[in-house]
């Protein structure tokens, strides 16, 4: 029985196949080469994922609350973290001093 490998070999090709593959890759017009400009556009794939970057940027704290007003809010369904923000900011709307 033989053992495969979870990762294979890589073999890299010849100086003769590497210029093959180049002018392949060249005669092909639906291959053309970037231009600078398009290259200079260019940005790390890890740039871009996740959530984008907020103006308004929240603090992480540790908060206790009643039972009753967690079971409220996570009744709500998803987002009850935005909405209880909500309300929180709400609350200091028409609380905050002129």
């Amino acid at each position: 029985m033989s053992k495969i490998s979870k990762h294979p070999t890589v073999r890299m090709p010849s100086v003769q196949e590497d210029k093959a593959i180049t002018a392949a890759a060249r005669s092909d017009p639906d291959a053309q080469p970037l231009t600078p400009t398009q290259l200079k556009a260019m940005v790390p794939l890890k740039s871009l994922r996740g959530r984008p970057k907020s103006e308004n940027k929240k603090q992480l704290v540790s908060v206790r609350y009643s039972p009753e007003v967690l079971a409220y809010f996570k009744s709500t369904g998803e987002g009850w973290q935005s909405r209880m923000d909500s309300v929180l900011r709400q609350y200091v709307a028409s609380h905050s001093r002129p």
